[in-house]
């Protein structure tokens, strides 16, 4: 299938040209054949010379349904221009081509109605002419009677050229559905609409909606189910357990994880000059409409706020749209150049953002970005749309390499100043590191370590780091005080005299020169081992005092040490606080 969408002044004939090809009424709701006009989207298929299947999406062409216009026109990738030819170009003609310019539309025709009541060769010379200027370039043009079948025959010919011309869908991306309609379907539920443009749909699909799992209950399109839909097609979604007020058009159905929502975007304008943009803006997106406020920076270049997060990609077109304007109200289209900008607070920041988006051209590029964020995870980037091929330089974080080599340099020197700050330590710990280098995960602290670091308990050494000397002389001190009587802790006084205070003890115990029994109590590192084997020369189970006499120590040491054996499972205090060995 492919799709088209109507585009034309109100009452130019583009209902009445497509229920002649079809045979169906696009114009579905009561009020709309009332009054004459196309009010909402409608929608009709038919067949091709070729075989082929056309849908159309017939769009309302009064100014006043404009945004149901874009709605229609947003999502679909050929549009068929229809003028009159006794009414010829005229406001809504130039605010619909506007719109398709806007939005980049490459593929379309033009289609000149009512050819049995004038002339249609002036009207089609200054409609190619207008065409021709924009994203369209040249189309073929036909002149057809919708009353008399004139002209349709040729018609056909020239949608089967047209949608041959089309560029082909990617089946395998991501599916991005924007909802153009929703209604309730009896014994059903919530049923919604759009157009398909890539992708695949499949009965029991889990997908997103407003950030929240919904699934595909069921499929159709062109009126008959099915289980499985490829782009491009028309399509209805019947969605289980989802309340027909929480979807409604400019709401969007996506793959789990490809997209996320962005309210926020720097964009580049082809239009009006972006200084004379309002404050407030309407964007148009596939079937959204969002309010934006307007924040220019360069001359071509601006930020843009949403009221709501919509799921863009890098490279996305948008529409801006001054909807109280007097005159032309497109003011221009806009390629999305970032979708995850850095913030503008600093004094100068806006300049400088303006002299980085005059160099991006919203062709996502992996290297690009990489050289722009220094760090970026892996789905972040995957889901900006940017292809990913790098190898991630730690869990799922990629970076760009000239950063990564200076942050290696910097951990360096920042390791190598710490080991200076603080001599007792056996080494810079990682999340000391990690805050000195502004990094968002530990893990990048051990993947960025390279000689002459290395990375030993959660801590980075710089070469040569090990026991300063004077910590060593005084463990080696403490060794000798205990070489005969093991477990007689030195006393205070006798820790002061050395020069061993608290620092200096801490670094000893975390460097395994000393244990720590308890406050102020330290023994030599294999104090616990020969503690275990001298108790078990005791006869059956011990008290402290037998213990103690055993070890020749003080109960200062005793108590404590006794309890790290229980601790360690080497021993096991009895009912009676009595001990035995395990």
């Amino acid at each position: 299938m492919h799709v088209v969408a109507t585009a034309g002044h109100v009452d130019h004939g583009k209902s009445t040209l497509v229920r002649a090809l079809t045979g169906m009424e696009p114009d579905r709701w009561a009020e709309e054949r009332r009054r004459g006009m196309t009010i909402d989207l409608g929608f009709a298929w038919t067949g091709l010379p070729s075989g082929e299947t056309v849908a159309f999406v017939d769009v309302p062409g009064h100014e006043r349904f404009v945004p149901n216009m874009l709605a229609g026109i947003g999502p679909v990738p050929a549009a068929m221009l229809v003028v009159a030819a006794d009414g010829g170009w005229m406001p809504q003609s130039e605010e619909h081509l506007a719109a398709l310019d806007a939005l980049g539309v490459r593929h379309g025709l033009l289609c000149v109605t009512r050819a049995d009541l004038a002339s249609p060769a002036p009207v089609l010379a200054d409609a190619l002419s207008r065409i021709s200027r924009t994203s369209l370039g040249r189309v073929p043009a036909v002149a057809v009677s919708g009353v008399t079948g004139d002209g349709l025959p040729e018609l056909r010919h020239a949608l089967d050229d047209l949608v041959a011309s089309l560029p082909a869908p990617d089946e395998t991306a991501p599916v991005r559905l924007w909802v153009d309609r929703v209604f309730t379907v009896r014994g059903a539920g919530t049923v919604v609409t759009g157009t398909l443009g890539a992708g695949r749909l499949r009965t029991g699909d889990e997908l997103e909606m407003d950030g929240r799992p919904v699934r595909v209950r069921g499929l159709q399109s062109l009126g008959e189910p099915a289980g499985e839909i490829g782009p491009v097609a028309r399509v209805a979604v019947n969605l289980r357990g989802v309340d027909r007020d929480a979807a409604g058009r400019g709401t969007v159905l996506l793959t789990p994880g490809a997209y996320a929502g962005t309210a926020e975007l720097d964009l580049r304008l082809d239009g009006v000059p972006v200084a004379e943009l309002p404050p407030s803006v309407t964007v148009h997106v596939g079937s959204a409409a969002v309010v934006a406020r307007v924040r220019p920076l360069g001359g071509d270049t601006l930020r843009v706020r949403l009221s709501r997060p919509l799921p863009l990609r890098l490279g996305d077109r948008v529409l801006l749209r001054d909807p109280g304007r007097s005159g032309p109200r497109v003011l221009g289209g806009a390629t999305v150049l970032d979708v995850a900008p850095p913030a503008l607070g600093r004094r100068g920041a806006a300049a400088a953002r303006a002299t980085v988006l005059a160099t991006m051209t919203g062709v996502p590029d992996e290297r690009d970005e990489l050289r722009r964020r220094g760090l970026i995870r892996r789905g972040d980037l995957h889901r900006m749309g940017v292809p990913v091929t790098v190898a991630p330089v730690a869990g799922e974080w990629l970076a760009d390499p000239a950063h990564w080599s200076a942050l290696g340099a910097r951990l360096v020197d920042a390791a190598t100043t710490y080991a200076k700050e603080y001599p007792l330590e056996p080494g810079a710990p990682a999340e000391a590191m990690r805050h000195r280098l502004g990094l968002p995960d530990i893990a990048l602290v051990e993947a960025l370590v390279t000689a002459p670091l290395s990375y030993r308990d959660g801590r980075v050494v710089t070469a040569g780091s090990g026991v300063p000397p004077a910590l060593a002389r005084m463990a080696e001190t403490i060794a000798g005080d205990l070489r005969d009587t093991p477990f007689a802790a030195p006393e205070a006084a006798r820790l002061a005299e050395i020069g061993l205070g608290r620092r200096e003890a801490a670094a000893a115990v975390r460097a395994g020169l000393l244990l720590r029994v308890t406050d102020g109590v330290f023994l030599m590192p294999d104090a616990i081992d020969r503690a275990a084997r001298r108790l078990a020369n005791l006869d059956g189970p011990f008290t402290v005092s037998e213990a103690r006499r055993s070890l020749g120590c003080s109960r200062r040491v005793a108590v404590p040490l006794l309890e790290l054996l229980d601790r360690a499972g080497l021993t096991r205090r009895l009912p009676d606080n009595t001990r035995e060995m395990t």
